[in-house]
């Protein structure tokens, strides 16, 4: 019996996509062992030195913190390198970084390089680091903390407005720029920025190993050169990621060719605070206005 030219036809046309089926099955297998064979890599067992990027604002990142003591557990990265290039930030963000390298830096090997500027909390950063290396023309110190507010209080009864505030007490919400600084809020603020002060500094001679009344003519606020910085021993040397590495092979046999990785930062919030940022907060107030908490950052005077 002859078939019907129309179920020839319709066999065909199932067999050709039974055929694509196949070919697409083989080649999401192909791509997903591809992916498999890339995130092998990638978490870890090939040796290298990992490389963490600290720039801008540094605020407390509970991903990035995370990412450091991944970086601790695994066996194949065999130091990390620290690029900073940050005028500092909130004195916790700087806190917390600091705490996690110095938590790395038991078990292996963490270098500091810094770039352009690596100021306040960024310079607090990189001495929690095994060695710290800067430029020449590095602008760094600048150890201290601030607390910014503003008295608005005039300006707003010249436009006619009177702000009420009900609070349970007097020191509650000061500084605030809706009320006048009151002279006890004003001593008890410069008691918390005091205690945080004797912090840094105290952290400052204990990891350059400076005699703290010595630590304490150098953290009046000033900012130095990188190596104006290396001649008080505010950092150990000149150089870069070339000689961070070098340091790492002759101190620690890391072998200078192994591959540099950036470290793997999984921060889910990060883009949706960008896009916040972008499209409203950076039109209200400037950035370093907004930070929340005592700040460690240096504010160079713009006229």
């Amino acid at each position: 019996m002859v078939d019907d030219p129309a179920a020839i036809v319709h066999r065909r046309r199932l067999k050709r996509h039974l055929n694509i089926w196949r070919i697409a099955a083989v080649m999401a297998a192909i791509s997903a062992a591809l992916v498999a064979l890339s995130d092998y890599d990638d978490i870890g067992f090939t040796e290298h030195v990992a490389r963490l990027q600290v720039s801008g604002i540094i605020l407390n990142n509970p991903a990035r913190n995370e990412a450091l003591r991944e970086a601790a557990r695994r066996d194949a990265v065999k130091a990390l390198i620290v690029e900073i290039d940050s005028p500092g930030g909130t004195f916790v963000g700087g806190e917390a970084l600091y705490n996690e390298l110095r938590s790395l830096a038991q078990v292996k090997p963490v270098v500091a390089v810094m770039g352009g500027t690596a100021t306040s909390a960024a310079y607090m950063a990189a001495i929690g680091t095994s060695w710290v290396f800067a430029r020449n023309g590095t602008v760094t110190g600048s150890i201290g903390v601030i607390m910014q507010t503003a008295d608005i209080t005039g300006m707003l009864e010249k436009l006619g407005i009177k702000p009420e505030t009900v609070k349970s007490g007097p020191l509650k919400a000061q500084p605030n720029p809706m009320e006048p600084f009151l002279p006890a809020a004003r001593d008890a603020t410069e008691e918390v920025v005091g205690d945080l002060y004797a912090i840094f500094v105290d952290m400052v001679a204990t990891r350059r190993e400076i005699d703290r009344d010595k630590v304490l003519t150098l953290a009046d606020g000033r900012v130095f050169s990188g190596r104006q910085a290396h001649q008080v021993g505010l950092v150990d040397a000149i150089g870069g990621i070339v000689e961070a590495r070098s340091w790492l092979e002759e101190n620690h046999q890391i072998n200078a060719g192994l591959p540099l990785r950036n470290l793997d930062v999984h921060d889910n919030d990060e883009f949706w605070s960008d896009l916040i940022d972008s499209a409203l907060g950076k039109t209200l107030f400037p950035e370093r206005l907004r930070l929340d908490g005592v700040l460690s950052v240096w504010q160079p005077k713009i006229r």
